[in-house]
Formats: C-alpha cells, sequence, structure tokens
C-alpha cells in the first residue's frame, strides 16, 4: 500500500529568519494536528533542504521528531522547476518528478513543505502532487497559515470572486500597463486582483499603485502577516495618497497587493 503525500504548511516568517530575527514558537501559528503529523514524517520533498532542517528543529522544541534530524531524508525540488514554474506548456514534471515520490509508493508516508506558508500555492510543488495523484497516492492538505486567503479575508476586498495573478512585469512600462489591466478586469467584473512580489522591490510596486490607479479604485497591502509586525491597510488609491499609509508599511516583510471596486 501506498504512503500519503501531506501537504505541510509553514510559518511565514522565513524572511526574518533569514534577517537574524528570533523565531516564534510553532503552536502559536500551527494546530497541534499538524505539528503531531509532522513530527511522525521522515521523508521530505521540499524548495530548500536547509530551511526544512530549521522548520524541523523548530517542531522537536514541542514535538519530539519520530526519527533524529540526521536521519531525516529530505529532498529538493529540481532547479528546472525553481526557474521555470510549474506548469509549463506541454510540462512533464510528472516524470521528472517520480523518483522523488518513490518513498510514498513504497509505503512511507512524505510530506511536502515550502519555504513558508502552504506548499504549491504561490510556491513550486503542484507538479509533485501532480505526480502523486498519478499514481495514486494519496494527497491530503493539513491546516495552517496561507497568506493570500489571509490577506483576503482581512482586506474587505471582494472575497466571493477573486484571482491570484501571482508575480507582474517588474519592469516600469510592463509593470503599470498591467496593473491598469488588472484595475480594469476588477472594474468591469468585480473580482478582487492578488498579486505578490519579492520584498525589495515592495516599495516600488506599491508606488506605481499609488501612481497609475484611479483614486476610487481599492487597495489592501498586507505586510508580515503572522508576525509581530504585522500590518495591514486597505482604502481606496486617494486615502493612500491622502493619509500617507505607504510610509507606515514594512515594506521590506513579504506583502501581498491586493486591489479591487
Amino acid at each position: 500500500m501506498a504512503g500519503t503525500l501531506y501537504l505541510i504548511p509553514t510559518p511565514l516568517d522565513f524572511g526574518c529568519l533569514q534577517q537574524g530575527q528570533e523565531a516564534a514558537p510553532l503552536t502559536g501559528v500551527l494546530p497541534e494536528a499538524t505539528l503531531h503529523r509532522a513530527s511522525g514524517i521522515t521523508h521530505w520533498i521540499t524548495e530548500n533542504a536547509k530551511s526544512t532542517r530549521a522548520f524541523l528543529k523548530r517542531v522537536a522544541l514541542t514535538h519530539p521528531l519520530v526519527a533524529p534530524l540526521q536521519a531525516q531524508s529530505i529532498v529538493e525540488l529540481p532547479r528546472s522547476i525553481h526557474k521555470q514554474g510549474d506548469h509549463r506548456p506541454g510540462d512533464s514534471s510528472t516524470a521528472e518528478i517520480r523518483p522523488l515520490i518513490e518513498p510514498a509508493l513504497q509505503g512511507h508516508d512524505m510530506a511536502l513543505v515550502s519555504e513558508a506558508g502552504m506548499p504549491a500555492i504561490a510556491d513550486p510543488g503542484s507538479s509533485v502532487v501532480r505526480a502523486a495523484h498519478a499514481h495514486g497516492i494519496v494527497v491530503r492538505a493539513l491546516p495552517g497559515p496561507v497568506s493570500l486567503m489571509l490577506a483576503l479575508a482581512a482586506s474587505g476586498l471582494n472575497g466571493q470572486n477573486f484571482a491570484f495573478v501571482g508575480y507582474i512585469p517588474s519592469d516600469p512600462a510592463g509593470r503599470t500597463r498591467r496593473l491598469k489591466e488588472l484595475e480594469q478586469l476588477a472594474l468591469r467584473t468585480g473580482q478582487t486582483q492578488i498579486l505578490i512580489e519579492t520584498p525589495y522591490r515592495n516599495a516600488p510596486l506599491l508606488q506605481t499603485l499609488l501612481q497609475s490607479l484611479q483614486p476610487g479604485t481599492r487597495l489592501a497591502l498586507a505586510c508580515g502577516l503572522t508576525l509581530p509586525e504585522e500590518a495591514l491597510r486597505s482604502g481606496t488609491v486617494s486615502q493612500w495618497r491622502q493619509q500617507g499609509w505607504a510610509s507606515q508599511m514594512p515594506l521590506d516583510l513579504p506583502g501581498i497587493f491586493l486591489l479591487g471596486a
């Protein structure tokens, strides 16, 4: 009998830990059942083995691991997935991923984790899930922080019709053009548009949003969700400009941008 592939969410403070800040206890952001399941798994598929080992050390503080960290099998996703994504045209990643899920085919439970949050949501990993389904492996997503949904729920924007559009062009002209397209779509359909950016580009993106969107368009920005420095503002572009909210946001933290009618 094949094992189960568990999608285990991780805390959203990975970027902060990179800067040397102290990690908050996992019990504050991950349910007991998720931590218990994580402590009992010995085979892992991950974006980055180093960060997964750090995650397991934090799990072990409250839930002893079933096997020592040195005995854990941790394999990284292929570099091609990081560079080209999980959903390339004519994608053949199921065959590429097959060796990674071999332990599950031999009866071992496995876990898929990302750098932060829910794997395969705004992160690589969907090819692993597809491969598991293709080979008859049961897939179960465990509860934990999903930054996109947390931001949407707290924004006041339309939570019944929304789209995650990922990253937009980084060049100024392409960025402005794409934002105007998303704004028109949001105003025409009422669909909330959700996008992300790497933290060092948060400030330029927010500046472009405030410069290019219509005054009455609603804009929300959530930074550092679930962290002590968490901040979220939601209002019209006109309010953002008048209140000077941009200067009050911790833009060096991971951010979720939302715009809509």
